[in-house]
């Protein structure tokens, strides 16, 4: 049995760590070179393949024909995907005779396509979980193999969450490992009335509108804290980078605060937002000062605020 494993990121090292414990031989990963403007606080796929003896390549693009020659080279009988950026061509998919599977970071079909760790906190949602499904010509549209549920709490941070759902793809993949090497993994169909699909996440998505809710906000913020580029909104002299919050009552607040108003009090800081204001628990200002009570955030008018939500682009086809 040989396994080809396209993988990055430590969602990466996870799939590809457990492969190698249940002994299945790896002829090949497939991954990226890091990125110098990306954090790259997670392991390295490329360092654990190679430290294993297993050659690691990094194409720009998977699907060119010198790659697709290679695949057929190494005549793999199944390829898996580990957060694999690149969606998998006609010709790939068809090489491996027990077919291509993929682990995704979300309870198909919500929360199909990039960044759905991101996008569920910021959504507010309770229970995640991860999904390995069968790989077909629509990004994480193929039938499901099997899932694993996890909880999210109202407090929970995006590295909180990616790390219960680590726990939770090592139980899925185990699970269902045998049928996937030997052609025999299950095959439910999703339902097409229940898919979500979102696009990826920008830094600049990380911007907070004071003019939003203040559950919403604190949904922002804990979905982009560092290791991730983190909520910020902007002060008169520099931007201001939110790490934590917490949601509060008018009262704990003081006199009521216009949205981006700030209230610097012993028992915190608080910054007006819709309907209550926010409690800011951890925060960076220019040169580390601290918020004065009636400064204002967010810009002057709000000519710098936007949505902190994009609508989601189209489902990618072959």
């Amino acid at each position: 049995m040989s396994v080809i494993v396209m993988a990055y990121h430590e969602m990466g090292c996870t799939g590809l760590r457990l492969l190698l414990d249940q002994g299945v031989e790896v002829s090949a990963v497939f991954t990226y070179e890091d990125d110098p403007a990306e954090n790259c606080w997670f392991g390295s796929v490329a360092e654990l393949a190679r430290s294993h003896g297993i050659p690691a390549f990094t194409p720009k693009n998977v699907n060119e024909p010198e790659w697709v020659q290679e695949i057929e080279r190494l005549k793999p009988e199944v390829i898996f995907s580990f957060h694999y950026r690149n969606l998998l061509r006609r010709p790939i998919r068809v090489i491996p005779t027990h077919g291509c599977v993929n682990l995704h970071s979300s309870l198909l079909p919500k929360y199909r396509g990039r960044s759905p760790v991101n996008w569920q906190l910021v959504n507010g949602e309770t229970e995640s979980g991860v999904t390995l499904h069968h790989i077909v010509g629509r990004a994480d549209a193929g039938d499901i193999i099997g899932q694993e549920r996890v909880e999210v709490g109202p407090e929970d941070t995006a590295i909180i969450l990616y790390r219960k759902l680590l726990a939770a793809a090592e139980r899925v993949l185990q699970r269902h490992l045998h049928g996937v090497l030997n052609g025999a993994a299950p095959r439910v169909k999703q339902d097409e009335s229940q898919a979500t699909v979102f696009g990826g996440r920008k830094p600049e998505d990380g911007r907070l509108d004071w003019r939003r809710p203040a559950w919403e906000l604190h949904n922002l913020v804990r979905a982009v804290a560092p290791p991730w580029p983190g909520a910020f909104t902007s002060a008169d002299d520099g931007k201001v980078t939110i790490l934590r919050t917490r949601p509060c009552e008018k009262a704990r607040a003081g006199a009521a605060l216009k949205p981006g108003e700030v209230r610097a009090a012993g028992d915190g800081v608080f910054v007006g937002a819709a309907h209550e204001p926010l409690q800011i628990m951890a925060y960076i200002a220019p040169s580390q000062r601290a918020l004065r009570s009636g400064e204002v955030l967010g810009g002057r008018n709000g000519d710098d605020e936007r949505k902190t939500i994009d609508r989601p682009p189209s489902p990618v086809t072959d």
